[in-house]
């Protein structure tokens, strides 16, 4: 992707992305999947040599090629969980990390897209060898199963966020949440 502009919906650019991979940030697709009961689809991850150090996410991943980030984000949900059927919505939040994961710092600008489908049953399809080794599983959330959580969720803020979505609706442009650093 490098020297391409990053698109969203039907190819249109998206505004403030035209830096995404300046200063080494990998741009990132993830998917915020509600289903008919307005349940949040997460990704159980782990380091590859450390079970016990492990977190919730959603699903998504690295902008591949030319693709758009709605492209990135439909494939990336189609290879980590098997759902297809899905209706994809507007990009809610923009999100900077930077993390320790398999032995190497990444540093990425994410792009969190709402997402509805009527599909539960979940199958991964498609995980790189890195993905099988550190996904252990997937899961729906209820809002206030997630507030309880004692587990790591990123982005950290999840179950306030999705609380407000439920509430209010997507926001009216996207929202830029703070910068993660772990």
């Amino acid at each position: 992707m490098t020297g391409g502009a990053v698109t969203g919906a039907e190819g249109v650019p998206v505004e403030g992305a035209e830096d995404a991979f300046r200063g080494g940030l990998r741009t990132v697709a993830r998917v915020v999947l509600l289903d008919p009961r307005d349940r949040i689809l997460l990704l159980h991850g782990h380091q590859p040599d450390d079970p016990t150090d492990d977190w919730w996410f959603t699903p998504g991943g690295g902008v591949e090629g030319e693709e758009s980030l709605e492209q990135a984000a439909l494939r990336e949900l189609a290879e980590e969980t098997g759902i297809t059927e899905v209706e994809l919505g507007p990009v809610l939040w923009r999100r900077r990390c930077s993390f320790p994961f398999a032995g190497r710092r990444w540093d990425q600008d994410e792009w969190y897209y709402l997402a509805r489908t009527a599909q539960t049953v979940t199958r991964a399809l498609a995980l790189t060898e890195l993905e099988r080794r550190t996904v252990a599983g997937s899961r729906w959330w209820t809002c206030e199963e997630l507030a309880r959580a004692h587990e790591t969720v990123y982005p950290t803020r999840l179950a306030g966020l999705l609380r407000r979505l439920l509430g209010e609706g997507p926001p009216p442009r996207p929202e830029i949440l703070d910068t993660e650093i772990v």
